[in-house]
């Protein structure tokens, strides 16, 4: 399995609107892809900015690049997550799962 990170940040104003842009658009269309395993988006507060980072699980690179395209190395960010979002990553990370255990 390999897990895909990436990260956006957005003011406190903006970081509800990103949040349901996520759970309302990302979320369905990365369920609907073969080969994803599951997401987490995490949310951390600090000093009136809010950092998200998305964790994505995949069965494959092959499985990614359904959702980032042939370089699975650039970010896939929608136009309306660039609207309320104050800064992103160009970049996502992939990391082999070694480990998974949640309880």
């Amino acid at each position: 399995m390999i897990a895909r990170t990436w990260r956006g940040r957005a003011t406190t104003a903006k970081a509800d609107a990103y949040a349901r842009h996520f759970t309302d658009n990302v979320l369905p269309e990365l369920k609907s892809l073969p080969g994803h395993r599951g997401t987490y988006l995490l949310r951390s507060e600090a000093g009136g900015a809010v950092e998200f980072t998305a964790v994505t699980l995949w069965e494959s690179r092959e499985s990614i690049r359904a959702f980032a395209g042939p370089d699975i190395s650039k970010a896939h960010v929608e136009p309306d997550a660039r609207a309320v979002l104050s800064d992103f990553d160009a970049h996502a990370e992939h990391y082999d799962v070694v480990v998974s255990a949640v309880s």
